[in-house]
């Protein structure tokens, strides 16, 4: 019977040890996934910059002033007060352009922390990036020479339709061209300013994007259609797994929407 009570014993014993290895063990895990958060943080506080990938082609939003030769516009100041939370400084901001194209290979190596550059909020770039609430909704919307006589999408029935690549738009059009049973054709171009010469040229007979964009490009010989599609929800996108960048986009983005300052963005730049 003692000899029973020995191993009993003993058994007891080394179940306790196990189970105090797994807890330290498990602790160790959930406290180098926090570091690891954290460390990337602090790579951005150890550089003293934060990287930021804007568009430098969308008037209001992320242009560069040929004037002044610096970036500016509505993101560009709402990456700054991002800058500020992290750095305390909003000048502490290294700014990089970014096409539809470019943007998310940039972020994918890392050149840039985060990008803030008109990015449409889908499912599918979910799976590949964080983004932060939306800051700012919109609708893709035709802009089209006053000379074509056309006032809604029906009327660009078999009609090129300039559109981004890598961008939400031509997809958005193709879904709302079935619905109304009519046929497109597109031409897909590396930047805005390549679009509206296309346009302007004559090499296609419309430049779609969202509507707020095409505010920047409307000019005397050109209108922009009331119709909107396809509303686009804008996001500032992090990497996947720098979920600690992207709790602090996202509270400088929530924040702004509570207190009104996003509003003062909006209306500072007049994004319509």
């Amino acid at each position: 019977m003692k000899f029973k009570k020995v191993l009993v014993a003993l058994s007891l014993s080394v179940s306790m040890i196990m189970m105090v290895g797994c807890g330290s063990a498990s602790t160790g895990s959930q406290g180098a996934s926090s570091g690891s958060e954290a460390k990337d943080i602090q790579a951005i506080k150890d550089r003293g910059v934060l990287k930021v990938g804007v568009k430098v082609d969308v008037p209001k939003f992320g242009y560069k002033n040929p004037d002044t030769g610096e970036i500016e516009g509505f993101e560009v100041d709402l990456s700054k007060q991002i800058a500020k939370k992290i750095l305390g400084d909003e000048n502490k901001v290294e700014f990089q352009g970014v096409t539809a194209k470019t943007r998310g290979p940039l972020l994918d190596n890392g050149e840039v922390d985060m990008v803030a550059a008109t990015f449409t909020i889908t499912d599918e770039r979910k799976k590949s990036y964080n983004f932060s609430d939306s800051y700012l909704t919109d609708g893709v919307g035709l802009l089209v020479k006053k000379s074509l006589g056309a006032s809604s999408l029906k009327d660009l029935d078999g009609k090129t339709i300039g559109v981004a690549q890598s961008s939400t738009t031509k997809a958005a059009l193709e879904k709302e061209a079935a619905k109304q049973n009519i046929k497109l054709k597109f031409s897909e171009l590396g930047s805005y300013p390549e679009i509206k010469a296309a346009l302007d040229s004559g090499r296609v007979d419309c430049f779609a994007v969202d509507a707020s964009i095409l505010n920047g490009y409307a000019d005397d010989s050109t209108e922009i259609l009331s119709d909107r599609y396809d509303p686009q929800e804008y996001g500032i996108a992090s990497k996947k797994d720098n979920t600690e960048l992207a709790k602090e986009i996202n509270e400088v983005v929530d924040d702004m929407k509570t207190s009104g300052e996003m509003d003062k963005l909006i209306t500072k730049w007049d994004i319509k």
